[in-house]
């Protein structure tokens, strides 16, 4: 194990991410026995909660095992300075990883990090992803065509995580050696495909009236607060994610074509994301887009005051202005959702 227990796990590829994090969690469960598992999000614990519970011992486990997501949320001053306490005093009985689907964070808090702790896991390029999903088929005795991967490349979330949750379905319905078709692929994912807060930002950028987009994008909404993935707050942080990749593709696109390695390391490798990425700059430009993340923040606060009676109101309106009024303050609507 390293001297200093804190690692930084960055960039889009999450399945091999998440795969990372569960082997270091193997190494430690096989160091220390019994260990005292948390996940956490920057947008529901604070630094400081996160830094007590590192160092308060736990009478049911040997070990501590923390990983926090959205670590490119931490900028402030003193709560690097809280993690770099931690550091200092660290017993040897507790770890602290940090996940961002960034490719970096704040160069302060990346400082304190151990270089061989840490990774990016960047975005596979194409070949890759026809590779991984026909080995993924054929590990369970299944076939599969060209034109199946390619329908479900244009349907999925590209991260490996992703593919894999999607595509499992298929083993339920069908026997051992069938061959996956397109026609396939149509039924099983297009047909009943969970919805969350990607298909969200998907359906906001879709090539319709700002009628049609608000309609679409709200009855998502509703689908995605009846299921598992209802939070509000990390609705907002999945939403801030995506328009904030938005930016990062005006600045590759803004004054040049960019090579097929810049789109890559900026996590835009897939044809889907940037298909997506035209869509949405056609909606919003660059302005619009610091609008809507302004936006975001203001009523990521609202709903943290307001509490959960308020959230599904600030959501709907969120949505309203994204779609129709293009990031503008929902206090001005005096109809909010007479479009």
């Amino acid at each position: 194990m390293m001297s200093v227990p804190l690692y930084l796990f960055t960039g889009p590829e999450i399945g091999e991410r998440s795969d990372a994090v569960e082997e270091l969690r193997k190494r430690f469960e096989k160091k220390f026995g019994t260990l005292d598992v948390h996940k956490l999000y920057t947008s529901e614990s604070s630094i400081s909660d996160v830094v007590s519970l590192l160092m308060n011992g736990t009478l049911f486990a040997a070990f501590r095992f923390i990983v926090l997501s959205n670590a490119e949320t931490i900028k402030k001053k003193e709560d690097i300075e809280l993690v770099s306490e931690w550091i200092s005093s660290n017993d040897g009985n507790s770890a602290l990883i940090l996940i961002s689907n960034e490719i970096s964070v704040d160069k302060k808090l990346e400082s304190l990090v151990p270089k061989e702790s840490k990774k990016i896991f960047w975005e596979l390029f194409q070949d890759r992803k026809e590779q991984w999903l026909r080995s993924f088929f054929q590990r369970e005795n299944f076939k599969i065509t060209d034109d199946a991967i390619t329908s479900i490349l244009e349907l999925c979330e590209n991260d490996t995580l992703s593919l894999n949750r999607e595509c499992s379905r298929f083993f339920v319905c069908f026997e051992k050696d069938h061959i996956i078709s397109a026609e396939d692929v149509e039924n099983i994912l297009s047909h009943n495909r969970e919805e969350n807060v990607f298909t969200l930002f998907d359906a906001m950028t879709m090539q319709s009236s700002a009628t049609e987009r608000f309609e679409k994008s709200l009855e998502i909404l509703q689908k995605i607060r009846l299921s598992n993935e209802s939070n509000g707050v990390q609705l907002i942080a999945g939403l801030t994610y995506s328009f904030r990749k938005l930016l990062i593709w005006y600045s590759l696109v803004d004054n040049n074509v960019p090579s097929q390695f810049d789109l890559k390391i900026k996590g835009f490798a897939s044809k889907k994301a940037q298909e997506q990425c035209r869509r949405a700059c056609a909606l919003w430009n660059k302005h619009d887009v610091m609008r809507i993340l302004a936006l975001l923040a203001e009523i990521d606060i609202s709903m943290r005051s307001g509490g959960a009676a308020l959230e599904e109101i600030f959501l709907q309106l969120l949505v309203y202005s994204i779609t129709v009024k293009k990031g503008e303050n929902i206090e001005k609507f005096t109809e909010p959702f007479a479009c």
